[in-house]
């Protein structure tokens, strides 16, 4: 069950500091309408997440179980490799943030698309929530609701945070987002040690 936690708030949080398109998009539409107006944009993982996660499912459910665990040692290696990715880009003295798309995103159904089409999900489920859930489902199915809870908590909140300081309230700006990109790698490489250590149980 603590494990469970852990992984979905530290893979959440990992999620949140990595550029991408819903940073992009985010700093699209706080350029164009606000960032009070941008807010509901944070919910868009909410929105799409649900058909991703059960597309995802209802293909790790017919895969053996060694497949599964090679999953998981696959989403092991993966963080890892997205650790050094990270950590890499910390250490770059650019201080520029993620460019805005050319047609700035309206409303939350254009935030759902963005995410639809962003392959950031399919491997988040592919890799690591979904062997995770499948693991624990139905034997511990509160650690299985615990680690998706855990995850879309923080990523929830996260997203609303990121708005918030795109926006610059309380004098925060994008490229303070940087600051974290030490501590997300860390986040990673500990997530990734952690799955490749339970793909061997």
């Amino acid at each position: 069950m603590v494990r469970s936690l852990l992984l979905g708030l530290g893979f959440g949080f990992a999620c949140v500091v990595q550029p991408g398109p819903m940073q992009a998009y985010f700093l699209s539409r706080v350029a164009q309408v606000g960032w009070r107006r941008t807010l509901p944009a944070g919910l868009a993982p909410l929105v799409s997440d649900g058909f991703i996660a059960l597309a995802v499912l209802s293909v790790l459910r017919h895969v053996s179980d060694g497949m599964q665990r090679g999953l998981q040692a696959a989403g092991g290696v993966a963080l890892l490799a997205l650790a050094a990715v990270t950590l890499r880009g910390a250490r770059a003295a650019v201080g520029a943030t993620p460019e805005a798309p050319g047609a700035a995103p309206r409303s939350l159904a254009q935030a759902v698309l963005v995410n639809v089409l962003n392959p950031g999900p399919y491997l988040g489920w592919s890799l690591v929530l979904g062997p995770e859930v499948l693991r624990r489902w139905p034997s511990e199915p509160s650690a299985a609701v615990a680690v998706v809870a855990a995850f879309y908590a923080v990523l929830t909140l996260g997203n609303t945070l990121t708005i918030v300081a795109i926006g610059g309230l309380h004098g925060l700006a994008p490229g303070r987002m940087r600051l974290l990109l030490p501590v997300s790698a860390a986040v990673l490489a500990a997530l990734g040690v952690s799955s490749l250590v339970g793909s061997l149980r």
